[in-house]
């Protein structure tokens, strides 16, 4: 191995540090928890070595979403595969979706509520991000019903799911009713 590769291999594992150690500082203590100082702390770097990587709280805000979309790809995915029927896929979408929404509250901030510098819904969205929604679409696609546009129609129950992951997390629902939303938004928005 050469120089220049062990000097990008450390650097890879110095980001992936600052990002796991920014994503376990705001899962225990929230965003306004993560500063460079505290992160440099809790590392054992510099600020300036943080610097290096991000610009700021922003950029990691960023690569901490754009690592929670690649994740949440792969678990709606995961869990629509074992599905049979688009009942089942769409239900089983809905309830992954919302699982992952309320097991990484910090993760689904970073990806729906706070500025981490990231383009939405364009054509400069990073693949991660346009990766997570088409792992919505190929499940919501296929039950849009006549003349509904795929993509609008996903748009629709996505924005639906993180309406009911959002109010849940604010304790704006009462928690028993949790399943009998998903059964409704399946049943009436989905109509399967």
């Amino acid at each position: 191995m050469s120089v220049q590769e062990r000097k990008q291999r450390e650097r890879a594992e110095r980001e992936r540090l600052i990002v796991a150690t920014a994503r376990e500082l705001a899962e225990q203590q929230g965003w306004d928890a993560v500063t460079t100082r505290r992160l440099a702390e809790r590392i054992e770097y510099s600020q300036p070595v943080l610097y290096s990587h991000f610009r700021g709280k922003r950029e990691i805000i960023g690569a901490v979403a754009l690592e929670g979309a690649t994740e949440m790809a792969a678990a709606l995915r995961a869990a629509t595969s074992a599905a049979d029927g688009p009942r089942t896929r769409v239900t089983s979408l809905a309830r992954t979706y919302l699982d992952f929404a309320a097991r990484n509250p910090a993760v689904y901030d970073a990806l729906f509520q706070l500025d981490g510098g990231l383009a939405f819904a364009n054509e400069d969205t990073p693949e991660p991000l346009k990766d997570a929604f088409a792992a919505l679409l190929e499940s919501l696609g296929e039950v849009a019903g006549d003349g509904v546009h795929p993509g609008l129609f996903t748009e629709t129950f996505w924005a639906a799911l993180h309406g009911l992951a959002t109010l849940t997390r604010a304790r704006r629902l009462p928690p028993a009713d949790s399943e009998r939303r998903v059964e409704l938004l399946v049943e009436r928005l989905a109509m399967v």
